[in-house]
């Protein structure tokens, strides 16, 4: 038989992926990977969530549980997430946030309307990450109402539950565990787990991160009050040749000029230590383990105000 006679590659041969099976089937497209560093980009995500409300000012504390089973849940005081009807769209916001991909409150941050600025995959981390676990249940606290979900391998189990709950603060608790079926391994360490959340304390001053881990049985906090300022001090010590100097500012920006303007905010802190030689770069609180523009950008920075200050003050000797 030639090849020609062998090729079913027809008008029937095109297909799409539909509702949970475009992640369950492709999670590299979504996470980056289909191994453990896409599990744990899927955790991101909904942490990222949770550092949202925190950053727009709805609480100051997100607790994090590693289970023994790979399971994770992570629960947080802010507003919570909205699950009821939705009169434009025409479904409920539940279906939105956990069952549609590009779907969210995160995608006019130059309004300012829901989000100023914002982490993680807009309108996708949430429901992927559910349509890529074994399991997920979320309980939800707003409106003076708990709401609760349960799904299973990417499909919802029983709707919407809602009861009252009047006197309970408001916020939002998601566990999960990821699916060996979708990616080759759940077993995020904890050193991730504890890597990430000690960055993430560093740029969200005041933000408490609570870590229980199951299998060690130990509690691991992470909080920097004065965000980087505490955390150059604590990595110079006491053997800093300067005291931690900080410049912050907020401006706006925009990529042409027939695009709308977005917010920017900077912040950098540094000081000169003959012990300790640390350079950290995070765009939009995540660590950039390369440094990528921002370093030579910063480089460039410190040279010239170095250089001009030296002209200045007639610093320079010969030769």
């Amino acid at each position: 038989m030639t090849k020609q006679q062998n090729s079913n590659y027809n008008n029937e041969s095109i297909t799409s992926l539909k509702g949970a099976d475009r992640v369950r089937l492709r999670p590299g497209v979504i996470f980056g990977s289909d191994g453990l560093d896409g599990c744990a980009h899927a955790f991101f995500e909904i942490l990222s969530n949770s550092i949202d409300e925190a950053r727009e000012g709805y609480g100051k504390k997100i607790e994090i549980i590693r289970y023994k089973d790979q399971s994770i849940m992570v629960k947080d005081h802010g507003r919570g997430i909205p699950v009821d009807y939705n009169a434009k769209e025409d479904r409920f916001n539940w279906e939105l946030v956990f069952c549609e991909l590009y779907a969210g409150g995160k995608y006019q941050n130059n309004t300012g309307e829901n989000y100023e600025f914002s982490l993680g995959l807009n309108g996708l981390g949430t429901c992927a990450t559910q349509y890529a676990s074994e399991y997920m249940d979320a309980v939800i606290y707003r409106d003076g109402m708990c709401y609760q979900l349960h799904f299973e391998k990417g499909e919802n189990i029983g709707g919407l539950m809602k009861e009252a709950a009047e006197k309970h603060p408001t916020g939002t608790q998601i566990t999960w565990r990821p699916d060996r079926d979708v990616f080759t391994d759940i077993n995020i360490p904890l050193e991730y787990f504890q890597d990430v959340l000690k960055k993430q304390a560093v740029v969200n001053e005041g933000l408490l991160f609570e870590l229980y881990d199951e299998e060690t049985k130990e509690t691991y906090s992470y909080c920097y009050k004065n965000g980087i300022k505490d955390y150059l001090a604590e990595l110079s010590g006491e053997k800093g040749l300067t005291a931690v100097h900080y410049l912050q500012t907020e401006t706006k920006g925009r990529d042409r000029e027939d695009k709308p303007e977005y917010k920017l905010k900077f912040e950098t802190a540094f000081c000169f230590n003959n012990h300790v030689n640390v350079l950290e770069y995070y765009h939009n609180s995540s660590f950039l383990e390369h440094g990528g523009s921002p370093d030579k950008a910063v480089k460039n920075a410190f040279v010239y105000a170095i250089d001009q200050y030296l002209k200045n003050n007639a610093l320079y000797k010969k030769d």
